[in-house]
């Protein structure tokens, strides 16, 4: 059995959505965003206390990168995944680990905006620094989607795969501070992929969302 520790609105989300779409079967165990991912017990699947942790076969990961490529290296090495030699299995790495370039932006923007609560500690500068910062990675994003190449609906030629749910999911958490008005073939590869069963699964209940607001502008204080 597989085992995932998550914590809604967080970068496990990722690692949910991926479960669904390789149709699995797994069970997940929800933790709050709080001090009790520093338990020893739980240090023991995930040493930084941080989500995602997976445990499979008696062994433990952690990393959102690596349990993405394992997971797909198992699973669906060349539906959701890219196995070596396949021609897009360069760009395929490329993009799995881009999302994370997306996320220390916007876990920037989480501790600016939710994890703070006086707002004395806040910083203006710092929020619209890491806010342009996701917005360079769009960038990155609508450059992709814009390539003229045939069947370009998702970032890589062959196909949908978990590039794009990981990237997906690091644009979800950053429309919360950034939004995709500016960037006409991001939002509707966004539009596309989050149609998807398995990203519709992966949503947080009402009463489990980290972000109490669809947008937070970045000048606020």
């Amino acid at each position: 059995m597989i085992t995932l520790h998550h914590c809604p609105q967080t970068r496990s989300m990722r690692t949910l959505w991926l479960l669904h779409e390789l149709d699995i079967e797994f069970r997940v165990a929800i933790h709050p965003f709080d001090k009790s991912l520093r338990r020893p017990e739980f240090l023991t699947v995930s040493p930084a206390g941080r989500v995602p942790a997976l445990e499979i076969d008696g062994e433990r990961m952690f990393e959102t990168g690596a349990i993405t490529q394992y997971l797909c290296e198992r699973f669906s090495p060349d539906g959701l995944g890219r196995s070596p030699g396949s021609p897009d299995r360069m760009a395929w790495l490329v993009w799995v680990n881009f999302a994370e370039t997306i996320s220390q932006h916007t876990a920037a923007l989480t501790q600016q905006h939710v994890a703070l609560y006086d707002d004395t500690m806040r910083s203006p500068i710092v929020m619209k620094l890491e806010a342009a910062r996701v917005r360079k990675c769009y960038d990155a994003i609508e450059a992709r989607l814009s390539t003229p190449v045939e069947n370009r609906d998702y970032l890589l030629t062959s196909g949908f795969s978990a590039a794009d749910v990981s990237v997906g999911q690091a644009v979800y958490m950053a429309r919360h501070f950034a939004a995709l008005d500016d960037y006409p073939e991001t939002a509707r590869w966004y539009a596309r992929i989050t149609e998807r069963a398995g990203f519709q699964a992966s949503l947080p209940d009402a009463d489990t969302r980290l972000y109490t607001r669809d947008f937070y502008p970045a000048w606020e204080v």
